[in-house]
């Protein structure tokens, strides 16, 4: 299972790669494994400030429907627009290209809750 050093984590399988004041924020490799091939990523949030834990989309694969929430507050900034055409990106990328949203942080606060490479591994072991 890859599991970036250099990137922040969420319980709901959530990964964070803090740039300045904007996250850039996908679902881990764990999570891709887990929901199998996924057909269909809907994001319908950008523009909209969203607190920490609120649902930002959906991702869906072919067995199942899961809620995307937020892992920091702040505005929804940017879609991938690839994964309009291409969502399976996520299954064979999900940490470069598979990226879903990039947010603009509302408080640097909320990343010190985020999970290290390592408390993530011992969370899904």
């Amino acid at each position: 299972m890859n599991i970036p050093e250099n990137l922040k984590y969420t319980k709901d399988h959530e990964w964070v790669k803090i740039e300045g004041d904007t996250a850039i924020i996908g679902i881990t490799d764990f999570a891709q494994h887990e929901l199998g091939d996924i057909v269909f990523v809907e994001v319908d949030t950008v523009g909209e400030s969203l607190d920490k834990e609120e649902t930002f989309g959906t991702i869906e694969a072919v067995k199942t429907v899961s809620d995307l929430f937020m892992p920091v507050s702040g505005e929804v900034l940017e879609f991938n627009e690839e994964l309009e055409s291409t969502p399976d990106i996520i299954n064979k990328d999900p940490y470069n290209e598979g990226w879903i949203i990039k947010v603009k942080v509302a408080d640097v606060a909320d990343t010190e809750g985020l999970l290290t490479a390592e408390a993530y591994k011992e969370l899904i072991d």
